[in-house]
């Protein structure tokens, strides 16, 4: 290697480790309002993940400059030296990328009142994960808003871009559900995501599923859609669970989509047909939380998307997706996974409290004493509302008004720990 292009490469190596030097913790550069700031543990994960990937990549650059000017460096030829370096390149690359990846969910939280209202959805999130028994330690959540009307996760522990473990999961939040009940059904279906890693639900349900395909309990092309479409079900089954109505209500706006969109089967995706969808979140909610507005639901929802018209094919596999759903809910509030220790999904998502009359009964004693409301935990607050939105005692604006204080409210509560 000729003394030029040693120069020009250690050149570049030392420009890096300078640019690298310029990425600071950011406690240092986003200003925002302490009750708009992440969770601590929140914050911390964050930071020792950016500030290890920072510390591997000036080792790796100082350890090519040491190689570049010692013997083996030396030896090398220019194209070697040149590919050591782009190897190094990349790594600062990735490690930017994570950077970014993080600076677009915190950068939000200056934002007046959403940064507020993000740190709100914080809470409510990690009081969705959260379960009695211990039955896991719960990763940090941070919320960011995104536009489209589907929400999104990367979940903790999984792996980052250029590698290392993700400290958090990164929930994206429609800007359009800003601010009202139906936000709780994609927020906690992303949770759900989630919670089903942590138990390993998915692969838990599987063997299940594949048992029933052998014909015996149903069409088998059936229960082959539903161990293909699993993983969002029993997310959905999670947030349906936590909040009763009001994740099937948001549900419905999601995918209120043109006729052709609704009725799609693509068997690549891992979501559900969306008249399926609902469909199967009136029947989940049927055994979990029985009453007469699961039914109204449903044929509200067929009313807006009646069968009529589509090919015989379509329609008579949608109807036998149809017939099996209760075996289906039945089986997913039957089912106990190893790591919950004997205890059913619904016993440990604590279903036996959003029951539609007694959600009704709160709400009569919090339109009374409103200080229960705030005392209460958002995940029970949000069942709260939602019910009351599907009983038609709440108004769109007036529950609007109510969550944004909630949301207030719980960030500040969650910053200042002494009220």
């Amino acid at each position: 290697m000729s003394p030029y292009a040693a120069w020009m490469l250690a050149q570049e190596a030392r420009a890096l480790l300078a640019r690298l030097a310029r990425v600071l913790p950011f406690a240092l550069i986003e200003p925002m309002v302490p009750a708009a700031a992440l969770l601590p543990q929140a914050q911390l994960g964050i930071e020792r993940q950016l500030v290890s990937g920072r510390r591997e990549l000036r080792a790796m650059a100082r350890g090519f400059l040491r190689w570049l000017h010692g013997p083996q460096g030396r030896r090398a030829s220019a194209a070697q030296a040149q590919r050591r370096f782009t190897f190094l390149r990349m790594k600062f690359n990735a490690a930017l990328i994570q950077f970014d990846m993080f600076n677009d969910v915190i950068t939000q939280r200056s934002e007046h009142r959403n940064g507020v209202w993000l740190a709100g959805l914080d809470v409510a999130s990690a009081d969705a994960l959260a379960l009695r028994g211990g039955y896991y330690k719960a990763p940090p959540v941070i919320c960011y808003l995104d536009r489209g009307p589907g929400a999104a996760i990367r979940r903790a522990r999984t792996r980052l871009p250029g590698g290392g473990d993700n400290p958090v999961a990164i929930i994206r939040v429609p800007r359009e559900r800003m601010v009202g009940a139906s936000i709780a059904s994609s927020l906690f279906h992303e949770v759900g995501h989630q919670g089903a890693a942590l138990l390993d639900l998915v692969n838990s349900l599987r063997p299940v599923l594949q048992s029933l395909q052998t014909g015996a309990t149903g069409p088998a092309p059936v229960w082959q859609l539903w161990e293909r479409w699993i993983s969002e079900i029993v997310a959905d089954f999670w947030s349906l669970a936590r909040v009763g109505v009001a994740a099937t209500h948001g549900l419905i706006g999601v995918v209120s989509l043109p006729r052709i969109f609704v009725f799609r089967l693509n068997t690549d995706d891992p979501h559900p047909v969306p008249w399926i969808r609902v469909l199967l979140s009136c029947a989940m909610g049927e055994r979990l939380f029985p009453h007469p507005q699961w039914q109204r639901m449903a044929r509200l929802w067929e009313s807006y998307y009646p069968l009529e018209g589509l090919p015989q094919a379509d329609r008579q596999l949608l109807v036998q997706l149809r017939a099996s759903m209760p075996a289906l809910a039945g089986l997913l509030a039957n089912h106990r996974p190893a790591l919950l220790r004997g205890a059913s999904l619904p016993q440990a998502l604590q279903v036996a409290q959003r029951q539609p009359a007694y959600l009704a009964l709160l709400f009569r004693l919090w339109q009374r004493k409103p200080q229960g409301m705030y005392r209460s935990s958002p995940v029970l607050v949000f069942a709260v509302i939602g019910q009351a939105r599907a009983d038609g005692i709440l108004s769109p604006e007036h529950e609007s008004i109510l969550l944004a204080r909630l949301l207030t409210h719980w960030a500040l509560r969650n910053t200042l720990t002494d009220l």
